[in-house]
């Protein structure tokens, strides 16, 4: 009693009043313009953590009372809080090797890309390998895929294989592909091509999909220590850019093996999503020995088999359903064999392991569709060590609208990446013509049919920026504001379908939305904080807009100047 009567005067005479260290929270952030994506409470101001748990979400008087001694306060002054944005599907070593080699990313020309080579050729020892990536041709004039002859003009004596922005194609010069044993004769691989002129019949330099490991395999492997570089580089930016999460859509053991190496030496704290790909060794490996969920502190999740069910639009390895609009003699390719598939299906069902499947003609999405119903059916609920299996299809850009609700009577999640449409925009009238752009990159009529989407980055195919991602998502324009013929604008989403996104979708897809994707109390203490305010500023605007910090488990693992 007489406690209490000390603390009502000192209120009333306006003093500070302790709170005991056991009820105070470990750090409070104040001041914030905080969207919660948490229906019951949207909105607030202050948020206090203890441990790597949200104890607390409210008003900033509220908060004050579990400000104790020992509490760090945090003043956000106004900037905006959201929950911590997820990729939900990223390449992470690629980001980082992308720092590492030959960045070809906004080459302005054929001219422009010759010089980019030819200068880190100048720094290379005679015969020593030039890689990278990062060109895309459709800005050049004309826009064509350079050959082998261009490069052979720059880099006669060293071996050369430069990706194209999608990964789906690269360019070579003669060196490379006479250590990768290809001429004239050499037959097309089973999900690849092998570009020829059509005068010749000899090897243009251009490799499709499977057809780039013919040369690929006769790079030099990559040492332990710059395979760690790439990864520990990859996180770094991504943390600074405001990411919390990235689900990383295949690879291998060796990877995961990395991973867990630099977390047991407290060298990454990004949360990692991680697949492998398969049908193959690391597939087997993963369905023999079993999921491993929230390792470190919930940071790492192993439980995904990533499929490749066909290349890219803009390689024209896409496999569509009728041929190319600028290439009558192919509609693309398969790149999976659907009796090599189907044993892998039936067995992740019944041992509860995801299967993630990237599709981007419609003929690779009708096709997956149609693989995923077959092992449903042949795997009844009362089968599968996991009820919800929440398959996902990675892109799902080219869909022809019939399709389309199948992914709701299903129960597929498509995961989809906002920043391939305004790229697209550019080439894909051409590549499809304009009917088929009805059912591409068709955000808003998925989310009308029932779905969820899971939004992501793709990168290093795209820049890997979330406010890129978040832009893409609202506007449906390029950067610059364009928008092309037959876009169909009405497929741009929500401020806050697009928040969500990037949030609690991710969060969902990855069977995370009890742990992550809000800002409720219970939750997972993970934080994007941003310069402006991108739910209610115009669109050209959150292009500028910054992360200023990034919390993950609690702990400040990123602030900006």
């Amino acid at each position: 009693m007489r406690l209490t009567l000390i603390v009502v005067v000192a209120l009333l005479l306006g003093l500070v009043v302790p709170v005991p260290q056991s009820s105070a929270a470990d750090i409070v952030f104040k001041n914030g313009n905080v969207y919660t994506v948490d229906p019951k409470t949207p909105r607030a101001q202050a948020i206090a953590v203890t441990k790597d748990r949200i104890v607390f979400v409210g008003s900033n008087a509220d908060a004050q009372k579990l400000v104790g001694p020992k509490t760090r306060v945090v003043d956000l002054k106004g900037n905006t809080v959201l929950p911590g944005f997820a990729d939900a599907h990223q390449h992470l070593s690629g980001v980082g090797f992308r720092e590492m080699n030959l960045n070809l990313e906004g080459t302005t020309s054929l001219e422009d890309f010759l010089a980019k080579v030819k200068a880190r050729v100048a720094q290379a020892k005679p015969g020593e390998w030039v890689t990278g990536r990062g060109w895309i041709e459709t800005h050049w004039k004309p826009p064509v895929f350079p050959t082998r002859w261009d490069l052979d003009k720059v880099a006669p004596n060293n071996p050369v294989i430069l990706g194209r922005a999608d990964g789906h194609g690269s360019v070579a010069n003669s060196a490379a592909l006479n250590l990768g044993g290809i001429n004239k004769n050499t037959p097309n691989p089973f999900g690849g091509e092998i570009s020829k002129d059509k005068q010749s019949g000899e090897p243009n330099g251009m490799l499709l999909d499977s057809a780039q490991g013919l040369v690929r395999r006769r790079i030099p492997p990559t040492s332990p220590a710059d395979a760690e570089r790439a990864v520990v580089l990859g996180v770094k930016r991504n943390i600074e850019l405001g990411w919390t999460q990235i689900q990383d859509a295949g690879g291998s053991y060796n990877e995961v093996e990395l991973f867990r190496k630099l977390y047991g030496e407290g060298k990454i704290k990004l949360r990692i999503y991680k697949a492998v790909h398969g049908p193959g060794p690391s597939a087997t490996r993963l369905l023999n020995e079993g999921a491993t969920i929230g390792a470190f502190d919930n940071r790492f999740t192993f439980r995904t088999i990533k499929v490749v069910s066909d290349g890219a639009l803009g390689s024209r390895g896409a496999a569509l359903l009728d041929p190319y609009s600028d290439a009558s003699d192919t509609s693309g390719f398969l790149t999976v064999k659907a009796e090599e598939l189907r044993p892998m299906l039936v067995d992740a069902l019944r041992k509860g392991i995801q299967v993630e499947t990237h599709a981007i003609g419609d003929r690779a999405n009708r096709f997956i569709l149609d693989e995923y119903e077959a092992a449903f059916k042949a795997v009844p609920a009362s089968e599968r060590k996991v009820a919800d299996p929440r398959w996902r299809v990675e892109h799902a850009q080219i869909v022809n609208p019939a399709d389309i609700p199948r992914f709701a009577k299903l129960g597929i999640i498509p995961s989809m990446q906002p920043s391939h449409a305004i790229g697209d925009l550019h080439f894909a009238p051409s590549r499809l013509g304009v009917p088929r752009l009805d059912g591409s990159y068709a955000w808003e009529t998925f989310i009308k049919s029932g779905v969820v989407i899971a939004g992501g980055s793709d990168a290093p195919v795209e820049r890997g920026e979330p406010m890129i991602e978040f832009y893409a998502a609202v506007a449906r324009k390029d950067q610059k504001g364009f928008s092309g013929e037959g876009w169909h604008p009405e497929e741009a989403v929500s401020r806050d379908d697009a928040l969500k996104m990037f949030t609690l979708w991710p969060a969902y897809a990855a069977f995370e939305e009890k742990l992550r994707g809000s800002i409720e109390v219970g939750k997972l203490a993970d934080f994007t904080i941003l310069s402006a305010d991108i739910m209610t500023i115009p669109a050209p605007e959150i292009l500028k807009t910054r992360c200023t910090m990034t919390v993950i488990n609690g702990e400040i693992v990123y602030e900006g100047s």
